[in-house]
């Protein structure tokens, strides 16, 4: 298992705020938001609800068309596009995916591709629109219960992690990273993650998390927290994190230094993730013992009592927090 003392020590650099709204983000990001489009696509229900079997079968038809057009170059950009915009309507896309002849070789062909182009930066919009449509099949692959841990096992999310280790501020760049974490967080969100908690400990997805949480737009800073939140909310992730002083340090610095940017931006929806986070390693008797110490003040005093009146479980937490701080 790969530790953070082995890790690259995250580059704290300053990022453009991105303009893309947070309007649809509730207290748990809607990780299964088609991220690679400017405005999500909305679910349209599933396939079978009702409809004529005719039409079921003629859209099941329209799905496989797609995927065969997959494997071929020519075709390829116009599928991904088609696909990303269809995965939410259709249950059994993962599963056509992952079982499909030469389709995720395809997609993996499509994030290779890129790489040549992250460094130097020259990505244009239009190659990162593509590129994020076939991330945006990952995602939906991450997200099925049937191929998840066979997306896992087949160490996929590591082809991810050039996209995370970019530090441009265009927008294309942006995007790619954006889409990239939702692809991570879809693997994450689940509830039965132990083993995913385990395979991302064993890569450097926390030095990655870390460095888009405190220089990312708010939306990424927003996904890249959720993830570490939920490696946090894992036995195995917590223990991990605090097992040392300087894994715990990376941690608490960002978090810190989140806190004292909360105090300008008044993100509501980041002060949660970031109150979660603490309440958490307070859960931890080292980390406590420390927190005692390093807590920032604007979390102890009431400089968002006013930002929290209309949100009461996030306020509940943040009394939790300190009241365990206090306990001898």
């Amino acid at each position: 298992m790969a530790g953070l003392i082995s890790s690259p020590r995250p580059y704290y650099g300053q990022q453009q705020p991105y303009s893309r709204g947070l309007s649809a983000y509730t207290e748990t990001p809607p990780l299964n938001a088609p991220l690679a489009h400017p405005v999500p696509h909305q679910p349209l229900g599933h396939l079978g609800g009702g409809l004529p079997s005719t039409l079921v079968a003629h859209d099941d038809n329209k799905i496989n068309m797609l995927v065969v057009q997959l494997l071929d170059p020519a075709t390829r950009e116009t599928a991904l596009l088609e696909l990303s915009k269809k995965r939410e309507q259709y249950d059994e896309l993962a599963l056509v995916l992952w079982h499909s002849f030469g389709v995720m070789p395809a997609l993996i062909q499509e994030i290779v591709s890129v790489y040549p182009l992250l460094s130097p930066p020259n990505l244009t919009a239009h190659v990162s629109n593509r590129v994020c449509n076939a991330l945006a099949l990952l995602q939906c692959v991450a997200s099925h219960t049937e191929t998840r841990q066979l997306f896992l096992s087949a160490h996929i999310p590591l082809f991810l992690y050039p996209f995370l280790n970019t530090t441009s501020k265009t927008r294309p760049f942006e995007y790619l990273r954006l889409t990239s974490l939702g692809v991570i967080g879809a693997l994450v969100k689940q509830n039965d993650n132990n083993t995913v908690i385990h395979f991302l400990l064993s890569t450097e997805i926390i030095p990655l998390c870390l460095r888009i949480m405190e220089t990312g737009s708010e939306l990424s800073k927003t996904v890249a927290i959720f993830i570490v939140q939920k490696i946090l909310l894992d036995e195995t992730g917590l223990t991990y994190i605090c097992h040392t002083y300087e894994r715990f340090y990376a941690v608490g610095t960002v978090l810190g230094n989140m806190v004292t940017q909360l105090v300008e931006t008044q993100a509501v929806r980041l002060l949660k993730h970031v109150v979660r986070c603490y309440l958490r390693l307070s859960d931890n008797m080292r980390a406590r013992e420390a927190l005692r110490a390093c807590l920032p003040e604007p979390l102890r005093d009431q400089t968002f009592s006013t930002l929290l009146k209309a949100y009461m479980v996030t306020k509940r937490c943040l009394t939790t927090l300190l009241n365990n701080l206090n306990e001898p």
